[in-house]
């Protein structure tokens, strides 16, 4: 199992970014998948799953309406489009294989809001 996450950087609040995890090693499209994130000090935390078709998002409410999950299963590459970004949101994100956050995970992208 392998999945890279990319995207992260410096934003704004207010600002956007776009999250990209590659995944490789297994069938991505019989695997739901899910962002995780971990800010300074803190524990893991469920941001959104998507299950294996892409037919059924869920999200905490720390973001919802802000955040969008999507997939392209011929590219085995899960998404995060996240907008209205907050400080709050600053973390590492990492993508997740399975509904589990604890499940194979990436190496994380930094996601720092800040003006």
């Amino acid at each position: 199992v392998q999945l890279v996450e990319s995207g992260g950087g410096l934003a704004q609040p207010g600002g956007s970014l776009r999250l990209s995890c590659a995944a490789s090693g297994f069938t991505f499209s019989s695997y739901a998948m899910t962002w995780a994130r971990q800010a300074p000090g803190k524990g893991l935390e469920w941001v959104s799953h998507i299950d294996s078709g892409g037919s059924a998002t869920y999200y905490a409410n720390s973001v919802q309406g802000r955040f969008t999950i999507s997939r392209d299963n011929a590219k085995n590459t899960v998404y995060l489009q996240m907008n209205s970004l907050k400080p709050e949101d600053t973390a590492l994100y990492y993508c997740v294989r399975g509904w589990n956050i604890l499940g194979s995970r990436g190496q994380g992208t930094q996601v720092t809001v800040s003006s």
